[in-house]
């Protein structure tokens, strides 16, 4: 297909084509953007240009949605706040106070932390989960609870 071909197509079908992606995407440029760039590519122009445009395009902007859901969903499911505990109370402990302190830490030393007093993990079970050794698990376990006490205001047992 030459330039001028391509051009002449661009000028006669873009405009429909942008509004016949708008049904499955709301970026429609882009998918008809796509169409065109792979009409440009293809060795062989196709019989019927105007209808592979289309199908191409249509393709293109259902593959464009779906992602948009997906990244939408992600996003929407990131936003949404950590529900730790379905009581509001766990242990006599008060659950929305519990959760303010764990997410205080880090997330290395929280997920020891749950695992094992929550989880009821062993220190190696806590590792194996956690993909580190037994003394990293043990060290982020401590630190975790020396920062918690000191939050709570509890000493530490002697």
């Amino acid at each position: 297909m030459t330039p001028r071909q391509l051009a002449d197509l661009i000028a006669a079908h873009a405009a429909a084509l942008v509004l016949f992606a708008r049904q499955w995407c709301d970026t429609p440029e882009d998918a008809t953007q796509e169409a065109f760039c792979q009409l440009a590519a293809v060795r062989a122009p196709p019989g019927d240009p105007v209808a592979w445009l289309f199908r191409v395009t249509r393709n293109a902007a259902i593959d464009i949605g779906r992602s948009t859901r997906r990244r939408q969903r992600r996003e929407q499911a990131a936003a949404r706040p950590v529900r730790w505990f379905a009581e509001a109370e766990v242990d006599g402990l008060d659950a929305a106070t519990a959760v303010a302190a764990l997410e205080t830490i880090p997330p290395e030393q929280r997920e020891v932390i749950v695992a094992r007093l929550w989880g009821g993990l062993t220190l190696e079970q806590v590792a194996t989960a956690a993909g580190c050794s037994v003394s990293t698990a043990f060290r982020r376990f401590e630190a975790g609870i020396a920062t918690l006490r000191e939050r709570f205001g509890v000493p530490c047992p002697k």
